[in-house]
């Protein structure tokens, strides 16, 4: 019988979770600004180059042996894993000197043409900044409310950092972001979508029609700020 903490490419159409890991890690690179993602066995490292965020190892098929193995070898402070499958796997495996970070939703949508427009007496702006696309809703006063951004990886859109400022929020500007960086991406050519969501941002995505393909969990290796 498999490791219950195997995680192997599972059919979810019109793509594999491991392909819509690795189109993740691309366009999130994309969108932050990194190298592109080099290929590790059953996944990819960023080498991401912030305090407490130096480079990043994600894994889309593995098992508890490799899993351990891979926490053992990296010991770099500022180092960080994600891997598709729950916490409680990856709280197992890995060395107790790695702290977990809370779970995300690997999701994925079709991507199609439909912008909407935001609420008066807000107003939308969609620009492209160095491949990246930015959609931003401004208020009556020209102030950022909610913002989005999407990094390309193929045929697939990454979405990214959408939030909505607290002054602002509950009044569907998060919807109204994700829907001009759908119809931007499709516009482009791209055919499917794929994001990260917190617990709070999944409610938003399903409403939208988006899909929970596999739990993300995370964990670090605690960096301490050095001598300001």
């Amino acid at each position: 019988m498999p490791d219950a903490l195997t995680r192997t490419a599972v059919d979810c159409p019109p793509c594999t979770v491991a392909e819509l890991m690795m189109a993740w890690g691309i366009g999130w690179a994309v969108s932050r600004g990194t190298p592109a993602p080099v290929g590790i066995p059953g996944g990819f490292r960023v080498d991401v180059g912030l305090p407490g965020h130096r480079v990043r190892h994600v894994l889309h098929t593995y098992d508890a042996e490799s899993l351990g193995r891979l926490g053992r070898e990296l010991t770099a402070p500022g180092t960080w894993i994600k891997a598709s499958g729950d916490r409680a796997g990856l709280r197992a495996a890995l060395p107790d000197v790695w702290t977990l970070d809370r779970a995300g939703h690997l999701m994925s949508a079709p991507l199609a043409p439909g912008a909407v427009e935001p609420p008066a007496p807000y107003a939308m702006r969609v620009v492209v900044e160095g491949g990246v696309v930015v959609a931003t809703v401004l208020d009556g006063s020209r102030r950022r409310a909610a913002s989005g951004r999407l990094g390309g990886a193929g045929e697939f859109g990454i979405v990214d950092q959408v939030e909505t400022e607290p002054a602002h929020r509950r009044r569907g500007l998060g919807s109204v972001v994700v829907r001009a960086l759908g119809d931007h991406a499709a516009r482009r050519g791209m055919r499917t979508g794929a994001l990260v969501a917190t617990d709070d941002g999944r409610a938003l995505y399903e409403a939208l029609g988006w899909t929970v393909r596999s739990e993300v969990s995370g964990a670090y290796l605690r960096e301490e700020p050095g001598p300001s």
